[in-house]
């Protein structure tokens, strides 16, 4: 059975820090990139956070540059994404993906708040 599990939302203030970490299990195939999408809003598209290879090559969006840090252990299948300088927009359900060469695996979701 795969499951892809995030955990360490919460509420945080501004310029606080969270960390949140995945595990992905089950998964037979090759897990190739694995990372974060975030929802702000319900019925707002999920977008891209960060995305790590299993190489290590790093991808982030513009707006989490120099203040989110992904990782990842391939070995143990998990992600994890330190989020630093939060801001208000961070606020949203972020959502922890794998993606194999045949299916992507998605987490249930964690709901980060940052307040002022």
């Amino acid at each position: 059975q795969v499951q892809v599990v995030e955990s360490g939302g919460g509420w945080v203030q501004t310029r606080g820090s969270l960390r949140l970490s995945c595990a992905a299990s089950g998964i037979i195939a090759r897990i190739n990139d694995m990372g974060w999408y975030r929802q702000q809003a319900p019925g707002k598209q999920r977008e891209l956070v960060a995305r790590i290879t299993s190489g290590g090559r790093v991808n982030y969006k513009e707006f989490v540059k120099g203040r989110f840090i992904i990782s990842r252990d391939n070995a143990k299948n998990t992600v994890s994404l330190q989020m630093n300088s939060l801001e208000v927009e961070d606020t949203a359900v972020y959502y922890c993906y794998a993606s194999t060469i045949g299916a992507d695996y998605w987490g249930q979701g964690t709901q980060v708040t940052v307040s002022s």
